[in-house]
């Protein structure tokens, strides 16, 4: 039997001028020609300096990388969709192990019944926090997720026009409008009032979707119930995006009415990492379930009557059904997604809603701190782990003052309204400390 061996070859100078001889180019700098001069680096590679051993190389590589502030060395009080929890030591544990760390599309049911049970139970968990019927096995990220939600809606609906509320995070709002380009959908947003939905001014005439965030962008906690009413008395779906660990205290969208749920599972075991790479997730009632883009792990029995798992319902993605699909979604962030498993099946039920509670209380003592020290509360009312505070002096300045002394400030609204200048967006997690948060207010203080 003969054996392929795969072996990596690197491009030689030949190899080059065959491929520029086919392409019919006589050069690099030809062949890049339409890339505007401005948006080329210039810069010799000899400026990197001479080639190091690989000790000094290291050590060189460890003095760049200690010019990072991070949370481990910076108290963060910065949230938005990205924030600092705890994570069990066991998950890298049970993350690491070559049978996770190594997985690859699982569509061999009888050699990856491992990693397909870990993707149903991430399935399963997140219908118990959601209140939802079914979830698929996870979402590139919670923000896509949000945009393909308006894609199955006006799938479902046959309807174009998607109202989203102003109090969605502004970048999942650029997602939305860019998602919606493909397909030609009208995206439309709603005032918003004292940092909630404006209910009053909701016009949902002839809408596929209604959505919102719960908590939303501003931390304020949206009165699903009423919301998810309108939307249906218009006909409309009512999507949610939801931060999956506030689920562990807050009412669940399913219960309060929500046609989707979806989220980013990054609260749970995934860290911060620049931003990402996170993990989504989807969650449907069950008219919908046929239509849920992505991966869906199904339990069933093989022929012994053994319980097994195996991918199911795959007739709805892309690369079966193609211009038929109602997601070009065909792929899952399972590894990410397994973090998230192991985490929350660590915690547990009611640890998870002990998590849920420390950071609301975390975040209320700083609060109430941040009053006390004479600050205004923007658009006070119920809220999560995050508030609005209003410095009265540009945020941004606050921001940089903070991290000359040893903080990682919160997140400066004037980046995103120009209204809010002096407005910072503050998240407090159950790993702030009352001193952390007593002396961001002595070293703000010290502003005035």
């Amino acid at each position: 039997m003969n054996r392929m061996e795969f072996r990596y070859l690197p491009m030689t100078e030949q190899d080059e001028r065959d491929m520029l001889q086919t392409i019919g180019v006589e050069s690099i700098e030809e062949l890049l020609e339409d890339i505007p001069a401005s948006l080329r680096e210039t810069a010799s590679l000899s400026a990197i300096g001479a080639p190091l051993p690989e000790v000094d190389l290291v050590r060189h590589m460890s003095k760049l990388a200690e010019k990072n502030l991070h949370t481990k060395s910076h108290p963060s009080f910065l949230g938005a969709g990205m924030y600092d929890h705890l994570s069990p030591s066991v998950m890298n544990h049970m993350l690491l192990r070559s049978e996770f760390y190594t997985a690859y599309t699982p569509y061999q049911p009888e050699i990856s019944q491992g990693e397909l049970q870990a993707m149903f139970e991430f399935q399963t968990m997140i219908c118990e926090l959601t209140g939802m019927d079914v979830a698929n096995s996870s979402m590139y990220d919670g923000i896509t997720a949000l945009a393909e939600a308006t894609y199955l809606a006006s799938a479902h609906t046959k309807k174009k026009r998607v109202i989203v509320s102003g109090a969605v995070h502004p970048e999942a709002k650029d997602v939305i409008e860019t998602y919606a380009g493909g397909p030609g959908l009208n995206v439309e947003f709603t005032p918003v009032a004292d940092g909630l939905t404006d209910v009053t001014n909701l016009d949902l005439t002839d809408a596929s979707c209604l959505v919102v965030q719960y908590p939303n962008f501003y931390g304020r906690i949206e009165d699903l119930a009423v919301l998810a009413q309108a939307a249906h008395d218009a006909g409309a779906l009512f999507v949610v995006s939801s931060n999956p660990l506030a689920l562990g205290i807050l009412e669940s969208p399913g219960a309060l009415g929500a046609d989707i749920t979806v989220g980013d599972a990054q609260p749970f075991g995934i860290p911060q990492s620049f931003g990402g790479p996170s993990c989504g997730y989807f969650a449907v009632k069950q008219a919908l379930m046929r239509k849920l883009p992505g991966r869906l792990v199904g339990q069933t029995v093989d022929e012994d009557g053994k319980r097994g798992f195996v991918l199911t319902l795959q007739a709805r993605e892309q690369h079966i059904r193609r211009d038929k699909a109602t997601s070009n979604i065909c792929s899952n962030q399972a590894l990410n997604a397994l973090a998230a498993s192991i985490t929350m099946s660590a915690l547990g039920k009611y640890g998870i809603r002990d998590m849920a509670v420390r950071n609301m209380q975390t975040a209320h003592y700083m609060k109430e701190s941040l009053k006390t020290a004479g600050y205004t509360i923007a658009d006070e009312g119920p809220m999560f782990n995050e508030f609005v505070v209003d410095f009265n002096v540009d945020a941004d300045e606050v921001s940089r003052h903070l991290l000359d002394n040893g903080i990682i400030g919160g997140l400066p609204l004037g980046t995103y309204e120009s209204a809010r200048r002096t407005h910072m967006l503050v998240c407090a997690t159950e790993l702030r400390t009352k001193e952390e948060i007593d002396r961001f207010i002595e070293v703000v203080g010290g502003m005035n």
